[in-house]
C-alpha cells in the first residue's frame, strides 16, 4: 500500500506544479452529490480505490481504522462477526461504495436521530495534502480529541481539503431488540406524534413519514431499539400495527440506501428543519428523523424555497437536481461569516485550489 500512497502523493505534486485541478474518486457512488463536477478538461481524476485494506479493528475498544478505498461493505461485513454496527447507518448506493467516500459525503441514515451523525463517530483521519504530504489528525479514543478538530472538520467537507487517506471510526453493538410499528396518519399528524414521542423516554431510533397513494394520505413508521424490555413497552406506548420483521428490514433499507420509490424522483430537494416545524405543503414529501429530516419532490422556485426554510431556522440542499439549471447551487447559500471561514479553511489547506474545485461551494 505504501506504493500506492507513493503514487497518489507523486500525483498531487505533479497537478499542483502543472496548476490542474484534480477530482478525487473512489467507487464512484456518491459523485451525485455535490455540485456538478466542471464540464471542461482542465480537471484530472485521483482515484483513491487502489488504497484499501482494514488496519485495526479493536471490538472491545469499539474503534475500527480503515483506508479510505476500503468497500464500505467489507468494514459493514467485518463488524457484523462481532455483532458490532456503524451506528449512523451511512447510506451505501452501491457495492462499490467506500470507507472514505462515506465520510467525504458526511450523510447519515435513519438511526442518526437516535445515535448522532456520522461526523461525532469520527475519531482521527489522515489526509493527503496538496503538497504531497501525508498529515495526521485526531486519534483512536475519543479522549485524544481536543482543541480544533479537523477530522470532524473532514466529514461532509466533499475533498476539498485534501484526500482523505485513512479514517478512524467509532462502532456501536448492535441493538438487542428491535420492533417497528406503523401508524395511519396524514403527515401534520404524523409531525405532530413524533413531536410528542420526543418528550418521552421511549427507545425510539427511526421514524418515516411515507405518502400514501391519496393526497393527504399516509403511514408513519416507527423503529424501536434497546433491550427487550424497554422495546416491548415502547410498542404498548406508541400503539399501531407491528410490521413483520423481514418487512420492516427492508423498508429501514430502502430508506438508508435510498432504493425506495420516492428517492426515485427528480428533482429531489433534501430539507433540514427543526422537527416543530409544520407540514409545508410543497409536493409530494417525505421525512425522517422525527421531522428534523424532510424529502421534497418536484420541481421548485429554488429562491422561493430556500428563502421559506430560511425564515423557519433550516436549510435546503438540491440533492438530485435532474434537469435543474446549473446556476442553482446545490447547498443552501452560506451567510458571508460561515463563507469567510470555508474561505480560510481552503486557504490553508489547499490554497491552490487543486482539490475537487467547486464541488463544495461554486466560489472555489
Amino acid at each position: 500500500m505504501e506504493f500506492v500512497l507513493s503514487e497518489l502523493s507523486e500525483q498531487v505534486v505533479t497537478a499542483r506544479a502543472a496548476k490542474k485541478s484534480l477530482m478525487i474518486r473512489g467507487g464512484g457512488t456518491r459523485l451525485f452529490y455535490g455540485e456538478p463536477a466542471p464540464e471542461d478538461d482542465a480537471a484530472s481524476w485521483l482515484d483513491v480505490s487502489a488504497y484499501q485494506g482494514v488496519i485495526g479493528y479493536e471490538p472491545s475498544e469499539l474503534v475500527l481504522t480503515a483506508r479510505a478505498g476500503t468497500p464500505l461493505a467489507q468494514v459493514e461485513a467485518l463488524l457484523a462477526e462481532q455483532d458490532q454496527m456503524l451506528a449512523f447507518e451511512p447510506p451505501r448506493f452501491g457495492a462499490a461504495g467506500t470507507l472514505g467516500g462515506c465520510v467525504a459525503a458526511g450523510l447519515s441514515g435513519p438511526r442518526r436521530m437516535a445515535a448522532g451523525a456520522l461526523a461525532d463517530f469520527v475519531l482521527g483521519t489522515r489526509l493527503l495534502n496538496a503538497d504531497g504530504n501525508v498529515l495526521r489528525f485526531g486519534g483512536e479514543v475519543m479522549k485524544n480529541v481536543a482543541g480544533y478538530d479537523v477530522s470532524r472538520l473532514l466529514a461532509g467537507s466533499l475533498g476539498v481539503l485534501g484526500v482523505l487517506m485513512e479514517v478512524s471510526i467509532k462502532v456501536m453493538p448492535r441493538p438487542r431488540s428491535e420492533a417497528t410499528r406503523v401508524l395511519e396518519l396524514d403527515e401534520a399528524g404524523a409531525l405532530r406524534q413524533c413531536l410528542q414521542w420526543r418528550a418521552r423516554p421511549m427507545p425510539v431510533s427511526a421514524t418515516a413519514w411515507v405518502p400514501g397513494d391519496r393526497v393527504g394520505a399516509g403511514r408513519l413508521m416507527v423503529r424501536l431499539s434497546g433491550n427487550e424490555s424497554a422495546v416491548r413497552q415502547g410498542q404498548d406506548a406508541i400503539g399501531g400495527e407491528a410490521v413483520p420483521g423481514d418487512q420492516a428490514q427492508a423498508f429501514w433499507l430502502s430508506l438508508r440506501d435510498q432504493t425506495h420509490a420516492f428517492f426515485q424522483q427528480r428533482p429531489l430537494w433534501r430539507l433540514s428543519l427543526p422537527p416543530r416545524v409544520p407540514a409545508l405543503d410543497l409536493g409530494p414529501a417525505l421525512h425522517e428523523w422525527g421531522g428534523g429530516l424532510r424529502w421534497l419532490a418536484g420541481d421548485q422556485d429554488a429562491a422561493a424555497l430556500r428563502a421559506r426554510v430560511q425564515a423557519l431556522g433550516g436549510s435546503a440542499c438540491l440533492y438530485h437536481r435532474g434537469g435543474v439549471s446549473r446556476d442553482v447551487t446545490t447547498f443552501h447559500p452560506l451567510a458571508a461569516g460561515v463563507m469567510q471561514i470555508h474561505r480560510r479553511l481552503k486557504q490553508e489547506f489547499d490554497p491552490s485550489c487543486v482539490f475537487n474545485p467547486r464541488r463544495l461551494v461554486p466560489e472555489f
